[in-house]
């Protein structure tokens, strides 16, 4: 692809044939059935869903006219197998290999669509048909997500039919480096990795940076416990990383960008392994990328799953060959990343909001969301949740609507309790705070975070001390063990817990708890460290009362705790 005007032509070409996608017939098929294949359910089966549907089409000579694509992640996991049927936009969900013949025969041969497939919302007898008219769907925003429903991920054509690379053409043929970097200053992205950090800051203090080469480098390193959502969108759009990262390499000045991605991804690794060699193929990735003399290519370097390694020197470091261990800072990488190179880092959900800024512009990005936290987010919808799975929605949204209105509410009618946001590095927001604003901000005067996007929600048959100790047990395991705060505090901070939980708790723990958290939070080196703490210390700022019941009372509200050594 040496110019803008030949993708511009696929383009086009691509768009009259997938059109059906859009809900306007076109082309040679009928239809285009769209199986979601994330993760969960590729767990499910979905492929042996596809196997038989072809198989069956094939046995009715409708092959020719129906179209079965293997998609990504469509978001509502809890339902899955799912699958949208094109140009209607039927969604069908929990189908099994079985239901094949059903839909080829009513569906596909028919045009009737499978009444007891169809989606029906929590208290409801009546169907819904159309996926877009269902609360799930239809009241998210996406932009990250903006392909899910609509591309075969290991097509590059699919994505350049939805504008993929058009971005990347128009910085390289039509913006300055520095026009790159400004836009995506005045959009006013900030990295969703945790931090927050403004991107195009980051970039414009690496593009002026002395020193080189420069690097690019993707942080897929996903390690919160309930959150897939960076893993998701490797596996169902990974050229949209492939396009952002590209586009930052030419604004700062870099040819080599990496991919640090932990192994328990295999899907996300395969798909990704895939669209780079495509992305090499068609020219966007390479020498002389759209004949204007710039260079630039990815690797994939894969992580053993440590979680210390999602903070970002720890992450440069295990990219060098050595254990994956924090450094201080600063230097910061933006000056001293990458073997000792000025170094951009974002996570992939970061990247993939680059193309739509470049492509749409910096005023539309920022339109979108509050103030100070512009754009979307997305979040892995998990816990006592109707509807579990992945969502995106404009910064802003109160977590009431992400809970009950897209979450479809609490099961068994069920009271909230609280929702924990960023995962072991974040804290818990309570019923009280339900219309909270889901932004940076916001959630950091609750004493939450917004983290990578894991959201866990739970009931009234939760015990927070259980969960605090849930959190702060995982830190302790992954703690990587280079800073005494981190290695010492965080154990003595969960054996305090235990002995809480198991009925031997006394006076002055929870003091205890909240000094040594302080502490904690105060010399630990890196963000695992110094997040580590929150879970406590929220639950104790919210849930006190429970606290004091399993030390003065020796009960435990939810029945969680069995206080096994209190009764002997």
């Amino acid at each position: 692809m040496k110019s803008l005007a030949q993708l511009e032509q696929l383009k086009k070409e691509m768009r009259e044939v997938l059109k059906i996608r859009d809900g306007v017939a076109s082309g040679p098929w009928n239809y285009h059935v769209m199986v979601c294949g994330g993760a969960g359910c590729i767990s499910s089966n979905c492929r042996d869903i596809v196997t038989a549907l072809k198989a069956e089409l094939a046995a009715k000579g409708l092959e020719k006219e129906v179209k079965v694509v293997l998609t990504g992640c469509m978001g509502p996991c809890d339902m899955g197998p799912v699958m949208i049927v094109y140009p209607e936009g039927t969604f069908y969900r929990r189908v099994k290999p079985k239901d094949a013949a059903t839909i080829v025969e009513e569906h596909l041969a028919n045009g009737t669509p499978v009444r007891r497939l169809l989606y029906r919302a929590p208290g409801s007898t009546e169907p819904i048909p159309k996926y877009s008219d269902i609360d799930f769907f239809k009241k998210q925003h996406k932009v990250v997500l903006r392909n899910m429903l609509y591309i075969d991920p290991l097509l590059i054509e699919d994505y350049i039919s939805r504008d993929g690379y058009g971005a990347l053409g128009k910085a390289l043929t039509q913006m300055k480096p520095e026009e790159v970097i400004a836009t995506v200053k005045a959009a006013g992205l900030r990295g969703r990795g945790g931090a927050g950090f403004p991107s195009g800051m980051k970039w414009e203090f690496t593009a002026k940076a002395t020193g080189s080469p420069k690097y690019v480098v993707c942080n897929a390193d996903e390690g919160d416990p309930g959150a897939f959502m960076d893993r998701s969108v490797l596996e169902g759009d990974p050229h949209s990383i492939i396009e952002g990262m590209t586009i930052c390499g030419y604004a700062i000045g870099a040819e080599r960008g990496y991919v640090y991605i932990r192994a328990e991804y295999p899907l996300a690794i395969e798909r990704l392994e895939a669209a780079i060699a495509r992305a090499r193929e068609f020219g966007f990735l390479g020498q002389d990328i759209f004949g204007t003399g710039f260079n630039f290519d990815i690797e994939i370097r894969i992580g053993a799953g440590a979680f210390v390694c999602g903070e970002e020197t720890a992450l440069l470091t295990s990219i060098e060959g050595r254990r994956g261990e924090p450094r201080p800072r600063p230097p910061f990488p933006a000056n001293a990343g990458l073997f000792g190179k000025p170094t951009v880092i974002n996570n992939v959900e970061t990247w993939a909001n680059i193309a739509p800024i470049i492509l749409n512009g910096s005023e539309w990005f920022a339109s979108i969301g509050t103030e100070k936290s512009k754009g979307t987010k997305v979040f892995a919808l998990a816990g006592r949740v109707n509807n579990t799975g992945l969502v995106e929605v404009p910064m802003g949204t109160t977590v009431r609507e992400i809970v009950f209105d897209i979450g479809g509410g609490i099961p068994r009618k069920k009271a909230f309790k609280a929702v924990q946001t960023g995962g072991p590095s974040g804290g818990c927001i309570p019923a009280e705070h339900l219309d909270v604003p889901v932004d940076y901000d916001s959630l950091g005067q609750l004493g939450a975070i917004m983290g990578s996007g894991g959201m866990i929600v739970m009931d009234e048959d939760t015990c927070m001390v259980d969960i605090a100790k849930f959190f702060l047990d995982f830190v302790v395991d992954e703690s990587c063990g280079k800073c005494s705060p981190c290695r010492i505090g965080t154990k003595r901070a969960l054996e305090t817990l235990e002995r809480i939980a198991n009925g031997n708790g006394k006076e002055g723990d929870i003091e205890l708890l909240l000094e040594l958290c302080s502490t904690i939070k105060q010399t630990a080196l890196c963000g695992l460290g110094q997040t580590a703490p929150n879970p406590v210390l929220s639950t104790i700022r919210y849930f006190r009362h429970e606290y004091e019941d399993h030390i003065k009372e020796h009960k435990c509200q939810a029945s969680v705790c069995e206080f096994k050594a209190a009764e002997e």
